[in-house]
C-alpha cells in the first residue's frame, strides 16, 4: 500500500505580495524552497493562518534571500499581503517507507522570511 505525508513544509511564512493578473502559482524565495526540499513547479498546498483559507497551486522560484511569498492568478483572492501561511507539499511512500520517513520542516523568520 502507499500513502501520502508531508514532505515538506515551510511553516508561518508572510505573504509579501497578491498578483490577480498572474497566471497563476506561487512565487517562493529560491532559498526558502532548498531549504524546504522543494522545486519549481511542485504541487503544493497553501493554509492561510489569517482566514483559514486553502488552496492548491504549484511553485514558481523567486529570486534568493528576496524573501518573495507571492500569490498569483486566482490564489490572489484567498491572501492579503502581510497574511501569515503555511506551504506544504507532500510525497507518495510506501507505508512501511513511510514509517520512518522524516519531512523537511522549515520555521522562516515571520519578520522578513529569512532563515536566520
Amino acid at each position: 500500500m502507499q500513502i501520502q505525508v508531508v514532505k515538506s513544509k515551510i511553516h508561518r511564512v508572510t505573504v509579501t505580495g497578491a498578483d490577480l493578473n498572474y497566471i497563476g502559482s506561487i512565487t517562493i524565495d529560491e532559498a526558502l524552497m532548498e531549504a524546504a526540499n522543494m522545486i519549481e513547479g511542485e504541487k503544493v498546498s497553501i493554509v492561510n493562518i489569517n482566514n483559514g483559507e486553502r488552496l492548491e497551486t504549484y511553485i514558481i522560484k523567486g529570486n534568493r534571500n528576496s524573501g518573495d511569498i507571492t500569490l498569483n492568478g486566482p490564489a490572489a483572492r484567498k491572501v492579503q499581503k502581510g497574511d501569515i501561511i503555511i506551504i506544504i507539499s507532500y510525497g507518495t511512500l510506501d507505508f512501511e517507507e513511510a514509517k520512518s520517513f522524516k519531512p523537511a520542516i522549515v520555521f522562516p523568520n515571520e519578520k522578513d522570511n529569512s532563515l536566520t
